[in-house]
């Protein structure tokens, strides 16, 4: 969820309308994505939820891209409240690793991260990225507005048309967002050094860069 700060009679008021309505539990935050997303359109702002495996790699890829304002790792699509990592993990929650991505539409477009995001990670195993596995890291669409619909499926399209096989990413409306716990935000620029950081996700960084230089923030 995008982090900002507000006073505390502005945060009264913002409850009083039911446009900020987060629900603290554990070490997740549950954000009711409707009133979330009413906020952000006031702000000028979009929301899409892509799943792409590892949250940790997409999280560093969309983090570096001019108009977009916050990367936020987290979890969607399951059945169970208010999920922690290790039941993620163990694939019993039904939800997938994912990001949550605050942009300006002014300034990038959906299209163009939706570009991204199919040439930072394969759409084509079924519930696998690299040698991570299993239902958590499906490739998946969560678009907030029946708007986002169509440019989604146009963006399936014209990815479909690169590739060699099918691709299998899901295209879902999205739903309750839990925020991932504190130590997986931020994880590649916290900790760039560590063997997986080096290993899996500063490669992906690499390809991304170079193809899309363009795209990167000052």
């Amino acid at each position: 969820m995008e982090k900002f700060t507000i006073g505390i009679g502005s945060a009264l008021l913002f409850l009083a309308l039911g446009v900020v309505t987060p629900l603290v539990m554990g070490n997740t935050k549950q954000v009711e994505t409707r009133n979330h997303d009413i906020y952000l359109k006031t702000m000028g702002m979009q929301t899409i939820t892509l799943g792409a495996g590892c949250f940790w790699c997409v999280e560093a890829v969309f983090d570096a891209i001019e108009g977009v304002e916050s990367v936020t790792s987290g979890y969607m699509g399951g059945h169970v409240k208010n999920p922690a990592y290790r039941e993620v993990c163990n694939g019993t929650t039904g939800h997938a690793e994912v990001i949550q991505v605050v942009f300006n539409p002014d300034i990038v477009s959906l299209s163009l991260l939706l570009e991204v995001f199919f040439a930072t990670h394969d759409p084509t195993t079924l519930n696998r990225q690299g040698a991570d596995a299993g239902t958590q890291y499906r490739s998946a669409i969560f678009h907030h507005s029946e708007g986002q619909l169509p440019i989604v499926q146009q963006a399936v399209q014209e990815a479909t048309s690169h590739l060699s096989s099918a691709i299998v990413t899901t295209i879902e409306v999205a739903s309750s967002f839990y925020e991932a716990e504190d130590y997986h935000q931020s994880y590649f620029e916290l900790h760039g050094e560590a063997p997986y950081c080096q290993a899996v996700i500063a490669p992906k960084m690499k390809k991304f860069t170079e193809k899309y230089s363009f795209l990167l923030k000052n």
